[in-house]
């Protein structure tokens, strides 16, 4: 399974930006999570999705300002991110898991990152 995160960018405060997740063929039951790391720092969850039932969550600091969405036709998970603050400046990388959990352990498959700075 290879993960390919893409999208990411400088942006400025207020600003939105979009991150999409070309995952692959997946099981249909598998779940995917966005998970972002400053260095230095422990990688922390965002938000994630199953993909047959587009169920969501989201970790409190994003939720009302990112958006998880899918397109299983082109197997393919985007982050819309809006109101973007200084402090969602990192690298944000997306993950392949089978159970529905904001976990690290429960994701198996992990794609290479994209930059999303956040500054003016």
């Amino acid at each position: 399974v290879q993960l390919q995160a893409s999208g990411g960018g400088l942006v400025q405060p207020g600003g939105s930006l979009t991150l999409s997740c070309a995952t692959g063929r997946t099981y249909s039951s598998s779940v995917i999570g966005w998970f972002r790391q400053v260095p230095g720092r422990a990688r922390e969850f965002v938000a994630l999705i199953r993909r047959s039932s587009g169920t969501t969550y989201y970790a409190d600091s994003v939720k009302g300002r990112f958006i998880i969405s899918k397109d299983n036709a082109k197997n393919t998970v985007y982050l819309r991110m809006n109101s973007l603050i200084p402090e969602d400046t990192a690298v944000y990388s997306c993950a392949i898991g089978s159970t529905f959990d904001s976990g690290e352990s429960a994701y198996r498959y992990w794609g290479q990152g994209t930059l999303v700075t956040v500054s003016s």
